[in-house]
């Protein structure tokens, strides 16, 4: 039998489901992400290809950099996607996915611009910048 995972966004505007194991959790704690997010974006990623989304006309693009995208939904404004241009993956917010989601926090990344208020303390992988 095959394992499927589902989520969407805090309306339950876009929907998503995919049948690919979720990668482990990454904690980002760029500026971008903490801006976004309000603390830091736990994600994981899966190959594009194997994404299959409903109500896609509600999520909206904002290019953040030269060289990624991030979408949410343009109803309720939840944050899902982070999408680099020329990967095969699409990184998927944690916290979209319907439980029980199975998943497991794995590492954190841009661990030297984080922010000055809280403390990583899971006693898990720390990189300054992404190391892949």
């Amino acid at each position: 039998m095959t394992e499927r995972h589902t989520g969407g966004c805090l309306c339950g505007a876009v929907r998503f489901s995919t049948a690919a194991k979720p990668g482990p959790v990454v904690g980002c704690h760029c500026s971008q992400c903490r801006r976004q997010t309000g603390l830091y974006y736990a994600a994981v990623n899966l190959p594009r290809a194997a994404l299959s989304v409903e109500g896609s006309e509600a999520i909206r693009w904002y290019r953040s950099s030269q060289e990624a995208q991030r979408g949410f939904c343009s109803n309720c404004g939840s944050a899902l996607f982070w999408q680099g241009d020329t990967s095969a993956e699409i990184s998927i917010m944690a916290g979209a996915f319907d439980e029980p989601s199975g998943l497991a926090f794995g590492h954190h990344i841009y661990c030297a611009d984080k922010g000055d208020f809280y403390e990583i303390t899971d006693g898990l992988p720390q990189y300054a910048v992404n190391p892949t």
